[in-house]
């Protein structure tokens, strides 16, 4: 196992205890796993680009590991009863999944109907993920040390107008691919 992958593992890892010390109210705890599970994740990728550690394993698990961190952080923190203060609103999170569930399926539809394989992240969907994640760390620093409404409140309608937008941006790109191959 190269290192890069390590790092990944080890973002999987961080997982149930970034969920533990939401749900036992500890939201500080919380920030600082999620910021780590960041960091590995930025590291992971320079690590394995720099040092020519890109595996076939690295490339399915950093982004695995990246959405079951955002969903894990989204579902948890939408449930009232996880003692925060400040949680997400419930229809972010099944936007937000149902949103990578139809791009999952369209995209396993591009491959066994038309065999195309590539289909690489788009700005829209980079610039989501930044909002979304963004989101997460606002309601995490609002819960650990306080944050201005405002900024919460853009952060959310940003994180879900977003996700609607490249959703729909990727549909598009797929029909595109179609009608190249036909």
């Amino acid at each position: 196992m190269t290192f890069a992958n390590f790092l990944t593992v080890l973002r999987l890892a961080v997982i149930p205890f970034f969920i533990m010390a939401l749900v036992y109210d500890r939201p500080r705890v919380a920030l600082w796993l999620f910021l780590a599970a960041g960091i590995t994740d930025i590291l992971d990728g320079f690590i394995a680009r720099y040092f020519k550690q890109q595996t076939a394993l690295g490339a399915f698990l950093d982004p695995a590991a990246d959405k079951l961190m955002l969903t894990s952080t989204y579902v948890t923190m939408a449930i009232p009863a996880t003692g925060l203060v400040f949680t997400i609103p419930a229809w972010l999170p099944v936007l937000t999944i149902s949103r990578d569930v139809v791009i999952v399926l369209l995209t396993l539809m591009l491959y066994l109907t038309y065999g195309i394989r590539n289909f690489p992240p788009s700005l829209p969907g980079k610039v989501t993920t930044l909002f979304q994640i963004s989101y997460a760390v606002g309601i995490l620093l609002k819960n650990a040390y306080g944050l201005p409404d405002w900024l919460l409140t853009f952060l959310l309608w940003s994180a879900g107008f977003l996700t609607v937008f490249s959703g729909l941006h990727y549909i598009w790109r797929m029909k595109v691919m179609i009608r190249g191959t036909a």
